[in-house]
Parts: C-alpha cells; sequence; structure tokens
C-alpha cells in the first residue's frame, strides 16, 4: 500500500493528476470497503492539489444525498436530488463544473469562501451511487483536465466498489 504521495515537481495539475491515478489506484485496489476508499481519495486530492473542500456525498435513496468523508471545512449533511450543484450533478448523472458558484440557480451555500465547484456523479446501472463534489476558493478554478481526471477517478472507484 502506498504511505505516502509521490508528486511531480511544479505546477503542471496535468502531471500531477497522471501521477496520482496509479498511487489512487493502489491505494483502493484489494480494498472492498467503499467508505474508507472515499476517505483515502480525498485525502489524497486534498493533499495534492490543497482544495478548498474535497469529499464526497453518498446517495442514502433514489433522491436523497448524504454527507461521506471529506477533508476540508464543515460541509452540510444531506443534499435532496435536483438542488444544488451536488443535487443536480446526482439528478442530470452528468458532472458539473461551475465556475462562479454564485451564478449557479439554487446554489447551496455550505461555506461562504467556496468560490468555484466540480462535481462528478457516480453512476453504476442507472443510479447515481454518490457525488465527488470539488471546492475551491477561487473563482473559475476547474477546467476539463480537471474534469477528465476526476472522472477517471471516480471511474476506478466504481471499478473497485460497485463491481458487475
Amino acid at each position: 500500500m502506498v504511505e505516502s504521495l509521490s508528486l511531480p515537481a511544479g505546477n503542471d495539475k496535468e502531471e500531477v493528476y497522471r501521477a496520482l491515478l496509479p498511487q489512487i489506484r493502489a491505494v483502493i485496489g484489494g480494498n472492498d470497503d467503499l467508505i474508507s476508499n472515499l476517505a483515502n481519495v480525498a485525502a489524497i486530492l486534498k493533499q495534492a492539489f490543497g482544495f478548498h473542500w474535497v469529499g464526497f456525498y453518498r446517495a442514502v435513496s433514489v433522491d436523497k444525498l448524504v454527507l461521506g468523508p471529506f477533508q476540508g471545512p464543515l460541509a452540510c449533511i444531506a443534499i435532496p436530488f435536483g438542488k444544488g450543484v451536488c443535487g443536480t450533478a446526482a439528478r442530470e448523472q452528468k458532472t458539473m463544473l461551475v465556475p462562479d458558484v454564485d451564478k449557479f440557480p439554487g446554489h447551496i451555500a455550505c461555506s461562504s469562501l467556496s468560490k468555484s465547484e466540480i462535481v462528478v456523479p457516480l453512476v453504476h446501472n442507472g443510479e447515481t451511487k454518490l457525488v465527488l463534489d470539488v471546492d475551491s476558493d477561487a473563482l473559475d478554478d476547474f477546467d476539463a483536465v480537471d474534469q477528465n481526471y476526476l472522472e477517471q477517478i471516480v471511474e476506478l472507484i466504481r471499478l473497485q466498489n460497485f463491481p458487475g
């Protein structure tokens, strides 16, 4: 098991993501406990990028997300499907990339410091199982690079914890 992250020197986030993928695969590989895998992935992303908030909301019913493992300040506990960025991503089953959360209709402000956000749903057998939520304290902090790699990370979780 990986005990510490190996990160490339420099600020190229694509290089960092590329370096993280095999490390995440190694950390969650062979572990079928979803909660521990989500906790480690949240910690890895927080450590590697210093995001304001990174964590997961798990679907506990067909219309409700509940807070899961995260890194950062206190967070909202429950989010209905269709509400806020997380609930919208869960209902629409697609990644939501929001450059300015104050301009997102119905944004749920769990932290007034959050300025931009990306939410990636994990969909298995047609159902949203969870969402990965990443917040930044800077406007327009996420782009197609983040979307690509965060979707790959969510896919690693899906393959490990939702087989079949």
